[in-house]
This record gives structure tokens, C-alpha cells and sequence, in this order.
């Protein structure tokens, strides 16, 4: 039931219930010898019975009305804040509340801190995870992932190309006449081809995960500069440079590697747009492509590869964003906020 509606109902019973009693009070004392007296008693042509129920009912509608505004106006207030800490945004210094409000203002501006605090309790956990992690990766790994990665750009990844490139002289210089057997020749150009782009997406994932010792910024350019340099795809990238902690950059550069090779591999892109900003103290980082883009409902379970991007955007107190419509690209976009350090707020 509607606040107002409810008020002005309440309202309206309590009227009329205090008039009864005040009249029956009255009557007690004052008793009548003829009850009809009331009724027969008229004020202008209406019964004076009937003047003070319809006094008692207007006055309970404006009471309730009026109480009723009254509510619905705090309630929207709160909820307007609550809403603003769900976005994880700063809930605005109010000097007008009302005061039967300052006790719940007080205890959202409490939650808001507490809210502010475990993100900085996760982010800082997600920077000792991965310095930890960083210091105990032990570097037989990273040599056999290098090595294997090498192996196979050097043997699988040019064989791929040969083979791409002699299948394309073929159907160009000396297609055959007969058109079942051109078509089979085109369908294996196609497949050569999509194998050299899984190729690209396994290399991909097989270079280190660790930005060792660069910036954010600065394995991100890599990053983009090799992909150019190995896959016919228009890249424009907007980086700006700005200091953020160890952890929010490692989970960051794994969630472009993930979603760089979910284009390569499922795309079929022709122009990729990668950002990295810091707007309002939140970095915000966004990877937009032209591909061929997917239903949003059938990936409602989701894939691994999303629920891991998900995850890493989550461990680090941030926010997750994938929007996606077939044939019109794909847009993912991360957005962490920038906290101060314990350090900094003691001084």
C-alpha cells in the first residue's frame, strides 16, 4: 500500500475513532433524553450529525496527507542515499535533515566507511596476494611457459602461415574448375585461418602474467603493440599515466589478456578500442570491439573466461560491466576506485 494512502487511512480511522470517543465522553456526561435531537439538529440544510463526521474525515485526510508527503519525502531521501552507496558513490554532507533523519544519516555515513574500508582492506590483500605471489613464482615455470611459447610460434605458428599463405596462392593463381572442390579448397583457408587466430589467443595466454616490474600503462602498450604488429586489426588505445597499487594493476592487465583473446578467438574484429583512465577518483578501464558479438541471455550462466574477468574486477573492490549485441561488438568495462592510503590519512 502506498505511504500516503496508508497515512491518510490511519489518519482518518484515529479521527474518527478520538470524535466517537470525545462525543461519547460528552454524552456521559451531559446525557440526551432524545438521541434524534442530534440527527433532527441542523447546520445550514445538513444534519449537524453528519457536519461533524464529514469535519472528522476532511481533517483526518489532510492530517494523513500531510503526514503522508511528510514520510514519503524521508523515505525517498534515504533511499536516494542508499542507492548512491550502492554505486559506490560519496554520500553529500547534509546541514537541512531533519532530526528524527540524523540518526539514519549517521549510521549510513557509518556503513559508508566501513563499505570504504573493506575495499581498501581487499584491494591492499589483492596487493600482497600478488607481491607474494610475484616473490614464490618459481622460475622454472616462467622458462617452460617462455619456452613453450617460443616452440610454437617458431615451428606451429609458421607452419600455420605457410600453409595459409600457399592455400591463398592457390585459390588466386590456380583455383581447380571444378567448384565443389574450390569451395572445400576455401572452406580449409578458412579453417587455416581461425587456427592461426586460436594460435595468436594461445600465445597470448602463454606470454607471463606478471608485468615485471612495468606499469600498467607500460604492459599495456606492449601488449597492444605486438598484437598489432601480428594480427590485421585497427587498435587505438587512449592510456593516461597515473600511479595505482601492484594488485589493482596486475588483475587489470590479466583481465585485457583474457578479453583480448576472447576477441581474437570468437570476434572476428576489425577495429579494437582500449582505454584506461582515472576519472573522479575511479580508474576506469574499457576494451570495445566491432566483432560479431554474442546474446547476453544465453551467456547468463557464463563462460569461464567472463566469471574469471568478473571476479578479478570484484577482487580488487571494483566493478564488472559486459555489454554485448550480435553483430554490433562487444564492450567490457572495469572501474575500481582510487583509495587513500592508511599512511597518508594519519598524516
Amino acid at each position: 500500500m502506498n505511504i500516503i494512502i496508508r497515512h491518510i487511512f490511519t489518519s482518518v480511522l484515529f479521527s474518527i475513532l478520538l470524535s466517537a470517543a470525545i462525543i461519547s465522553i460528552t454524552f456521559l456526561f451531559f446525557p440526551l433524553k432524545e438521541w434524534m435531537l442530534i440527527w433532527n439538529e441542523k447546520l445550514g440544510s445538513v444534519s449537524y450529525l453528519l457536519w461533524i463526521i464529514g469535519i472528522t474525515i476532511v481533517t483526518g485526510i489532510i492530517f494523513g496527507v500531510t503526514i503522508g508527503v511528510y514520510w514519503k519525502q524521508r523515505v525517498y531521501e534515504v533511499e536516494r542515499d542508499l542507492d548512491e552507496l550502492i554505486k559506490g558513490k560519496k554520500l553529500a554532507m547534509s546541514d537541512d535533515s531533519y532530526r528524527e533523519m540524523e540518526q539514519v544519516r549517521h549510521k549510513m555515513y557509518e556503513l559508508q566507511e566501513k563499505m570504504k574500508k573493506q575495499v581498501e582492506l581487499s584491494q591492499r590483500l589483492a596487493t600482497e596476494r600478488t607481491e607474494e605471489r610475484e616473490k614464490g613464482l618459481q622460475e622454472i615455470v616462467e622458462q617452460e611457459r617462455t619456452r613453450l611459447a617460443r616452440e610454437l610460434h617458431d615451428s606451429v605458428s609458421q607452419q600455420l602461415f605457410a600453409s595459409s599463405m600457399m592455400m591463398s596462392a592457390i585459390n588466386e593463381s590456380n583455383p581447380p574448375s571444378d567448384q565443389k572442390m574450390k569451395d572445400q579448397l576455401r572452406m580449409v583457408e578458412k579453417m587455416i585461418h581461425q587456427s592461426q587466430l586460436e594460435m595468436r589467443a594461445l600465445l597470448l595466454h602463454l606470454r607471463p602474467v606478471a608485468l615485471k616490474g612495468k606499469t600498467l600503462q607500460e604492459g599495456i602498450e606492449e601488449l597492444l603493440r605486438e598484437l598489432t604488429q601480428k594480427v590485421p586489426m585497427e587498435i587505438t588505445q587512449k592510456i593516461e599515466q597515473f600511479p595505482m597499487d601492484k594488485g589493482v594493476e596486475d588483475q587489470l592487465f590479466r583481465i585485457l589478456q583474457e578479453s583480448l583473446s576472447n576477441t581474437l578467438r570468437h570476434a572476428k574484429a576489425t577495429n579494437l578500442s582500449v582505454l584506461l583512465i582515472v576519472r573522479d577518483e575511479t580508474i576506469i578501464f574499457r576494451v570495445v570491439d566491432n566483432g560479431v558479438g554474442f546474446d547476453m541471455e544465453s551467456m547468463k550462466t557464463g563462460s569461464y573466461g567472463l566469471q574469471n574477468m568478473r571476479e578479478r574486477a570484484y577482487e580488487v573492490g571494483g566493478t564488472f560491466k559486459l555489454v554485448s549485441l550480435p553483430n554490433q561488438g562487444t564492450q567490457l568495462e572495469v572501474k575500481v576506485p582510487i583509495l587513500e592510503k592508511v599512511e597518508e590519512q594519519n598524516d
